[in-house]
């Protein structure tokens, strides 16, 4: 089976780079990648996304008979007979599903589409997306014909940025195709990389909404207790003490308070969402999930003003720091960060507002944000100091020297010695 398949990784992100370093141990693999200068970051082993193990890519790098070949070069891909699409699938400023990556990439494939190929997608859209978004478009470039010269599958990615624990091969894979015969095959194929093991589901759409229905339910749970934050807020009563109480108890599913980013928790219920309006049915759970997470931020924020009023701070000109600006800890994955509705409610409010973050790139923050993070936490004096992300490299901040000048320290994670912030969710 290794000569006989030659497979495209197109997108080499968070989810392709990992997917190609591993296939590349058992076949002839070529990372595609339209980003001329990740390639080139990538050929000389830097990976500024932090997922992949570089003793691994280099290995398959130098390799001759299997390996990895990296390129920006559509023509490169012609001799393949597998494409593993992984691009991202955001939404956009209305929340909406943004399919244009998926629907470049399906253009792209097809003008190098021949008969007999197989596409793999792993980018998270919503049930029906691949067969009636992108297998239309692929036909059309091509001229070739769906389930008669080529054919398509669905895998879903399950790649957990910053966990080096759940790694690609540790989690078990959902795979499924076109036909019963293309199920078999990408099955076998996943099952040669994946020592977890793989689950077939019975059609493209079953393991497209297993997906998106992973993220929604995680998104629902968390929101429930962000809710609970706000109740226990209005209480009196600190949210993580009530949890640890209630976690005594052996079915009870201990989620934490927290910001809700990212590509997939706080992404995913939208596209589940769009597909169910458009059959006509407007789905509550899921959308008042969203609403819950979606105004975290605003919350702490408006929280950390009104305690400073409390404490007769002028808040026009106030000084406070973001600790933390990646959507969850120890990675640098700033996409879909939720740290950004803090930053703007606190600004609005005329404040002057620093944000800290070892992990992110600051180029990229700068360039996708418009934030200028500093680029050291050598505390100047805070009115406030609020801890968005649980990075490890906080804990060793000496937050009681800073509590001692009188700053203010909000703790969204729970992660700060209790006895040294002034509040947490």
């Amino acid at each position: 089976m290794n000569t006989e398949k030659r497979i495209a990784i197109i997108g080499l992100g968070y989810v392709g780079l990992p997917l190609a370093i591993e296939f590349a141990k058992k076949y002839k693999v070529i990372g595609f990648d339209t980003n001329e200068e990740r390639v080139a970051e990538l050929n000389q082993l830097g990976d500024r996304t932090n997922e992949a193990n570089l003793e691994d890519l280099k290995t398959v790098l130098a390799a001759s008979e299997m390996g990895l070949t990296l390129s920006a070069n559509l023509a490169d891909l012609a001799t393949c007979t597998v494409y593993i699409v992984t691009v991202p699938t955001p939404i956009d400023q209305l929340k909406r599903p943004d399919l244009q990556p998926l629907l470049a990439a399906s253009k792209m494939l097809g003008i190098v589409l021949k008969t007999g190929d197989t596409v793999i997608y792993e980018s998270t859209v919503y049930p029906g997306c691949t067969e009636e978004d992108c297998v239309p478009v692929l036909e059309k470039i091509s001229g070739l014909k769906y389930n008669i010269d080529f054919f398509c599958g669905y895998s879903p990615e399950r790649i957990n940025p910053g966990d080096k624990v759940n790694t690609l091969t540790k989690i078990k894979k959902v795979t499924s195709g076109s036909t019963p015969a293309i199920a078999a095959e990408i099955d076998e194929l996943y099952a040669s990389i994946i020592t977890a093991g793989t689950h077939l589901a019975p059609s493209i759409k079953v393991a497209e909404a297993s997906k998106a229905i992973e993220n929604a339910q995680r998104d629902v749970n968390i929101s429930f207790v962000n809710e609970l934050a706000l109740i226990f807020d209005r209480m009196g009563i600190d949210t993580t003490d009530v949890l640890a109480a209630a976690a005594t108890k052996w079915n009870f599913l201990n989620y934490k308070p927290g910001l809700v980013g990212g590509h997939c928790i706080g992404v995913d219920p939208y596209y589940l969402a769009h597909k169910s309006e458009s059959l006509g049915y407007k789905p509550e759970v899921i959308l008042s999930g969203r609403r819950v997470n979606d105004n975290m931020g605003m919350f702490v924020a408006n929280k950390v003003i009104k305690m400073l009023v409390a404490k007769d701070k002028v808040i026009n000109g106030a000084k406070a720091l973001i600790l933390g600006f990646a959507f969850k800890e120890n990675c640098p994955d700033t996409r879909n960060t939720r740290v950004t509705d803090i930053y703007k409610e606190l600004k609005a409010f005329s404040m002057d507002v620093d944000v800290y973050d070892p992990w992110a790139n600051r180029d990229e923050v700068k360039a996708e944000y418009g934030i200028e993070m500093i680029d050291d936490a050598q505390f100047k004096h805070y009115d406030a100091v609020i801890l968005a992300v649980a990075h490890q490299q906080f804990l060793d901040i000496d937050y009681r020297s800073i509590k001692e000048k009188g700053t203010l320290i909000f703790d969204t994670k729970s992660f700060i010695d209790r006895n040294l912030v002034d509040a947490r969710l």
